[in-house]
């Protein structure tokens, strides 16, 4: 144990250094000597670790989607090379360099934290053994051992017996309880934060291993936490159940406002950008633009969500643009005036209207919109030939068609051989050369 402590003394002092600092400011609030006092000096020592850790969490994010990204691809070169498991690995490192993806970029945060999860287990360690460690002097180890949560001291572990927790001055019925509440809460908040992950920032279109693997971690991570948690101190705990319900709210803060694509969260969240874009005419805040220019980006390939998302800003007469800004269509654009009074709308092309058979026979005008008093009249000339011709002719006279025989019932007709009825011959058709 001294040689694993010897070997992060690098980090166990600044570690416990920063824990004085801040007991130094709770003690004075609520007392150097109770477990408000160390106990928030764990929590603030925690959010400051996050804190400093935002940017690998923003890297962690991106690497995460590249991997989805990735999947397909990765399944064809598995399917490819499954009996040749070096050609393999040479294929997946060139897929990850070609598209700038590192696996090992979703596991910084945890591998970044952990330093000071051993550091601080070992400070605590060292108060449950009476040994000072780092800046912690006799004088502060002797207030820490006094200090206790909700009757546990914070050394103390579930597995400890009677005799070391009587000596840290608590009972073992009230380490047990306590130990045993924050490991099903550490456990519980595991849980619900891979759960989230899992229902509602994945792309649902893309059935991968990834989410098999996820599934996974989903239920053995919890278990882990579960098992290691009864060996580990109650300061131990609380930094735990801090860093868990820190993450579970940082990732409901990015599942809400930057989902994954193809997501039910994305979904959700252009549900509410269209609700937002739509009642104030544009998009206000930078992360919109952002997510919006995106989607304009995608053109074709764009999923079902943001398909609907744009049928959305078409039908309320707005326009997405490249820069990731929203304006107004150039029909509505076009019926505002200098006043700021908006017109009509532009009015609509006018379709031809269908004429009636007298009027394709007289050789009436076909242009759309000419109504009846456009058509030029005949003259008096035209007029009166009209009117002779029809008066040359007998009243009783009937078409030469009328008057033809009808054809017997035994013989065939002359119009199916290819003649008119009275003898008259069929026309060739003009378009038969």
């Amino acid at each position: 144990m001294d040689t694993i402590a010897s070997l992060f003394s690098f980090i166990t002092t600044p570690v416990s250094w920063v824990i004085v600092q801040f007991h130094s400011v709770y003690g004075k609030i609520f007392g150097p000597d109770t477990g408000w006092a160390w106990g928030l000096s764990i929590v603030s020592l925690v959010i400051l670790i996050r804190i400093c850790l935002i940017p690998l969490f923003v890297k962690q994010i991106k690497a995460t989607r590249a991997m989805q990204t990735l999947q397909p691809e990765m399944k064809k070169i598995q399917e490819r090379y499954k009996n040749d498991k070096q050609r393999q690995s040479e294929e997946m490192m060139k897929l990850y360099k070609e598209s700038g993806t590192n696996p090992l970029s979703s596991c910084l945060p945890i591998l970044a934290q952990s330093p000071f999860f051993f550091a601080l287990y070992h400070v605590l360690n060292g108060i449950a053994t009476g040994t000072t460690i780092g800046v912690i002097n006799e004088s502060l180890l002797a207030s820490a051992r006094k200090a206790h949560i909700f009757g546990a001291p914070l050394a103390a572990k579930f597995t400890d017996g009677s005799a070391k927790v009587e000596a840290l001055g608590a009972s073992l019925t009230d380490v047990r309880v306590v130990t045993a509440v924050m490991i099903v809460l550490m456990s519980a908040s595991q849980f619900y934060t891979q759960r989230q992950l899992m229902t509602k920032n994945v792309d649902t279109t893309v059935k991968t291993p990834f989410m098999q693997q996820q599934k996974m971690l989903m239920y053995v991570f919890p278990v882990m936490f579960a098992v290691f948690g009864i060996n580990f101190p109650v300061g131990v705990l609380v930094y735990w159940l801090t860093t868990n319900v820190w993450t579970m709210g940082q990732q409901m803060y990015v599942i809400r406002n930057n989902p994954t694509p193809g997501s039910k969260a994305q979904a959700a969240y252009l549900e509410r950008l269209t609700h937002h874009v739509t009642h104030h005419g544009k998009a206000r805040r930078r992360s919109e633009k952002t997510i919006i220019k995106a989607i304009v980006a995608k053109g074709r390939d764009r999923n079902e969500f943001e398909r609907k998302f744009i049928n959305a800003l078409t039908k309320a007469g707005l326009v997405a643009q490249a820069d990731g800004n929203v304006v107004k269509g150039e029909a509505q654009a076009d019926a505002v005036t200098e006043d700021g009074v908006t017109t009509a709308g532009a009015a609509k092309r006018q379709q031809p209207k269908r004429q009636t058979k007298a009027q394709r026979q007289s050789g009436a005008p076909k242009a759309a919109g000419d109504s009846p008093s456009d058509v030029p009249e005949k003259s008096d000339a035209a007029e009166k030939t009209t009117s002779l011709e029809k008066s040359d002719e007998p009243q009783g006279a009937k078409p030469a068609a009328a008057q033809a025989p009808k054809a017997g019932s035994n013989g065939r007709s002359r119009a199916q051989s290819g003649q008119r009825k009275g003898g008259q011959q069929r026309p060739k058709s003009p378009s038969k050369k």
